[in-house]
């Protein structure tokens, strides 16, 4: 609805009620063509009353006090003076209100006293007087009033915003130290046990060389997982001290995944399908986390196994499965672990679904799906 068609609604409404009540009222004299033009600079004045208040107090109390003088309207030509004086009061202008206020009663009680065809009793001129002071006293009152209650809703408004902001500086503020005293923490113990890892290995595999022997797959595997680690854990820390990633992980980097398994004595195929540059950050993130933690798995738990990665990007949703070949009893319950439930945990936390079972020959299968519409 347009914001200007209460005012004009209610100019009609109060120009009827005018036209009305001057046709009607015994003591009103004969309706003219100027009067029906008053009345309708009337309508036209409250209808912009929304835009122009002031303007449309000064030629509301103009036409108004001509009507009365020229057919004597009575009261009722207060109604829409009483309008704007309320409107412009509620909008800040005061002065011109009460100016607007004190003209309309001063011109229509003066010629109530002297221009009227027979006077008006004094009784009735009190009582007049009285109703009209009144009602223009309410209207500057409670125009002034709507104001400072609008003033008070919005200082209201703007604290509680004001409050959200800081309460949300402090959380991200707090967030930051807590990420820095992880980072801290990480790099103080995390970070050297697994530098004394690769170093240790790192020699092993060149005494080995240095006196001709091969140094055995599962050193080999060591090693390959330190630096992977160390990587990774370079990147994490990154991460926690910088809003910046420049070496996040992702799906991109599954085959390095399939190849550290492969080190491990597992033998990994991969399928990839669809294309993963255009991934969401955290939705690819997510799926290299779910192929890891399930080769992680399967390495650990699958004894002699193979395993299957199936990647698969479309338009609507990223799906990522890993299925072993394991040898553990068809029988045994799946009890999920740490891995399982994190594994899930950043599934759930971007709307994906999350699909693991034992399969009958023993092995078992991952399946995680993750939606990209609306994804960012």
């Amino acid at each position: 609805m347009r914001p200007d068609l209460p005012y004009a609604l209610g100019g009609v409404t109060l120009g009827a009620v005018l036209l009305g009540n001057a046709a009607l009222a015994p003591d009103a004299g004969p309706i003219g063509a100027i009067d029906v033009v008053l009345v309708l600079l009337t309508t036209v004045a409250l209808a912009a009353g929304r835009r122009l208040p002031v303007v449309a107090l000064g030629v509301v109390t103009v036409t108004m006090l001509a009507l009365h003088v020229r057919v004597h309207a009575g009261v009722t030509a207060a109604f829409p003076v009483l309008a704007v004086v309320y409107l412009a009061a509620w909008r800040g202008h005061r002065l011109p209100a009460l100016v607007s206020s004190l003209v309309f009663l001063g011109g229509f009680l003066t010629y109530d006293i002297t221009a009227a065809p027979d006077g008006l009793p004094a009784q009735r001129l009190v009582e007049r007087t009285s109703l009209l002071l009144g009602w223009f006293v309410a209207a500057n009152v409670a125009g002034f009033v709507a104001r400072q209650h609008r003033a008070f809703l919005e200082q209201a408004r703007q604290r509680a915003a004001e409050a959200e902001r800081t309460r949300d500086e402090v959380a991200l503020r707090r967030a930051g130290e807590e990420r820095l005293r992880i980072a801290r923490d990480l790099h103080d113990s995390l970070t050297h046990n697994i530098s004394v890892i690769k170093v240790q290995a790192g020699i092993a595999v060149h005494l080995d060389r240095k006196h001709g022997a091969e140094p055995s797959a599962a050193l080999l595997a060591i090693q390959e997982a330190s630096s992977a680690a160390m990587r990774e854990l370079r990147a994490t820390l990154a991460v926690l001290r910088s809003t910046d990633d420049p070496d996040r992980v992702g799906l991109a980097r599954v085959d390095e995944l399939a190849e550290r398994t492969r080190a491990t004595g597992v033998p990994v195929q991969v399928t990839v399908v669809g294309e993963l540059a255009g991934l969401p950050v955290e939705v690819d993130q997510a799926g290299y986390r779910v192929v890891q933690e399930a080769l992680t798995n399967v390495t650990r738990h699958a004894g002699s196994a193979s395993a299957q990665v199936h990647v698969e990007s479309t338009p609507l949703g990223l799906t990522v499965a890993v299925i072993d070949t394991g040898h553990a009893g068809a029988a045994e319950s799946v009890t999920p672990g740490v891995g399982l439930r994190g594994m899930r945990e950043r599934v759930d936390g971007l709307g994906g679904t999350l699909h693991t079972a034992r399969l009958d020959d023993g092995g078992f299968t991952v399946r995680a799906t993750f939606p990209l519409a609306g994804a960012t």
